[in-house]
């Protein structure tokens, strides 16, 4: 049986790689998420077979923005694939246009506040108000939530503080930016452990490369799951 809090990023070249890594994987992981890189590479044919013929979980991260009626038709026709999450920037006019192209679908409008990868620097040069990054993140989550999304990604050091908002009550916390004790950071900056993230107030944990890249995968996969378990993911008010 698995547990859908670990969800396992598929950044793999193409299908047949996917599929490959969901037959290793096999019951351990019932929950996936495809990327953009992987768009190219049949990424929506992957979450398609994976869904319907797997019974999978599907997160598409394709964090959309662009004008609302554009956003909204995008997401009008993400809808009819029966997908689980979807990601879109999380400034309030894109969020709101996801909403309406989501309709009366099942699909999870999760909304994007600063990219996991990027620190202060990277926003000053992107010319990005002036701020503590955390301050910011907070800020932009909040806004998305008032503006109806169902949930926010942001790095785990900062889900505790969403966890704290008024808004986020009933709402999706899930954090990227996770890496299993003793794993190479990659280009991530502002991580931590599984167990940390979901204490810190996360309802799931996307891992890919330690995952994927392991010369055992399921047996990855697993230990993350055994971490899961654990007594150090509880979260405090549970």
């Amino acid at each position: 049986m698995s547990d859908d809090r670990l969800i396992v990023a598929m950044d793999v070249p193409n299908v047949l790689d996917g599929l490959e890594l969901a037959k290793t994987l096999g019951n351990s992981v019932g929950f996936y998420k495809i990327g953009l890189g992987m768009l190219t590479g049949g990424g929506l044919a992957l979450a398609n077979e994976l869904k319907q013929e797997h019974g999978k979980r599907i997160f598409l991260d394709m964090k959309f923005f662009d004008i609302g009626a554009t956003v909204e038709a995008a997401v009008r026709g993400m809808a009819q694939f029966d997908l689980d999450f979807l990601t879109v920037h999380g400034d309030p006019h894109v969020v709101r246009a996801a909403r309406d192209g989501a309709g009366s679908s099942d699909m999870k409008i999760l909304a994007v506040t600063i990219l996991t990868s990027l620190d202060r620097d990277d926003l000053d040069a992107s010319c990005i108000k002036a701020g503590d990054l955390t301050d910011l993140v907070q800020e932009r989550a909040g806004i998305a939530l008032a503006n109806g999304a169902d949930g926010v990604i942001c790095s785990p050091h900062e889900a505790v503080l969403i966890r704290a908002l008024p808004e986020a009550a009933g709402k999706l916390i899930v954090t990227p930016g996770v890496r299993p004790a003793g794993s190479d950071l990659g280009d991530q900056k502002r991580v931590m452990t599984p167990a940390q993230a979901i204490a810190s107030g996360a309802d799931h944990v996307v891992v890919g490369r330690p995952i994927w890249r392991a010369a055992d995968p399921k047996a990855a996969a697993n230990s993350v799951l055994s971490e899961l378990a654990s007594p150090q993911a509880v979260q405090p008010n549970q």
